[in-house]
């Protein structure tokens, strides 16, 4: 392959000559804050190791900052923009910058959240500046998808990575933190400054690394029937399983019933268990097949 010419990413310059060319102001709404440092967007791709045989999905590329540096290095990559502005101009803006990579790159013009399949080959990775305020249903949604997806590195709001990351016992570990850990290896993977955005947001940003499981989570039960659990023990996190798990097992006492036949204390709270006791609750369920369906948890974006 040709080598993408020097100046071929995005500087700070570049961003907002760019933006003002579109009549963009990132917006709240939907969390945008442009990448404007170049250093930062080849860090990102070096950290999240991607290979010349990788097929990149990355969700909300914006002006394509990070989208030019993925190309330099992977086989393809693919975009997921909800912005109709900015998903009508990134085409372009890759065939001016990286005109020899651009038949490398496919856009899906498409909130994220809705996203069930991708042209071209499966995806291998998913390297992202995630928004804020979507960040952990996105993150969730594309690796339960998409189950070619082997490492994915994500950039997002700094509490957001310490809760993803988050070990059991930790003030902060909660639903994300055991939803992500079934699909894959959690950890932090490093800290991005407010001055590479454009604007600079009021928080700071951190790197989030995720290895999916060579092996599913060995247990009988469903990931919906698992959720359940997780949902039911965080959504009332300061009392004990045995009263916390009551409405999903009907009662307290089948909850206890559960939670012995699962190896687990009844006294303990959802925040000290893993993943795996999570599912060896589920597979006690009082009724497996009738246990209560996961529900949407208003809190589960940000806890």
């Amino acid at each position: 392959m040709n080598s993408p010419i020097p100046d071929a990413l995005l500087g700070p310059a570049d961003v907002r000559e760019l933006a003002a060319a579109l009549g963009v102001r990132p917006t709240k709404q939907r969390g945008q804050n442009f990448v404007i440092d170049a250093n930062t967007v080849r860090r990102i791709v070096r950290t999240a190791g991607v290979r010349p045989d990788d097929v990149v999905v990355e969700v909300g590329p914006g002006l394509g900052s990070l989208t030019l540096a993925l190309l330099e290095v992977a086989d393809r990559v693919t975009a997921v923009e909800i912005d109709d502005v900015l998903a009508a101009a990134l085409p372009a803006t890759i065939a001016a910058r990286m005109p020899e990579r651009a038949d490398r790159f496919a856009l899906v013009h498409s909130d994220a959240l809705q996203v069930r399949e991708l042209p071209g080959p499966a995806p291998t990775a998913l390297v992202a500046n995630l928004p804020y305020n979507v960040a952990v249903p996105v993150l969730l949604h594309m690796l339960d998808t998409f189950p070619g997806i082997e490492r994915t590195l994500v950039m997002v709001q700094a509490e957001v990575a310490d809760r993803l990351a988050a070990a059991p016992g930790s003030k902060v570990y909660g639903v994300p933190s055991v939803k992500a850990n079934w699909y894959a290896e959690v950890k932090r993977a490093g800290a991005i400054g407010r001055n590479v955005f454009w604007p600079a947001p009021n928080v700071d940003s951190g790197l989030v690394s995720l290895v999916r499981r060579s092996e599913p989570l060995a247990t009988t039960a469903s990931k919906a029937e698992v959720f359940a659990v997780v949902d039911a023990a965080f959504a009332q996190r300061r009392k004990t399983l045995r009263a916390a798990l009551a409405g999903w097992a009907g009662s307290a006492a089948a909850a206890e019933a559960a939670l012995v036949a699962a190896g687990v204390s009844p006294q303990a709270r959802g925040e000290a268990l893993t993943v795996e006791e999570f599912a060896r609750i589920a597979e006690a369920a009082p009724d497996r097949g009738t246990a209560a369906a996961p529900r949407k948890d208003p809190e589960e974006q940000q806890r």
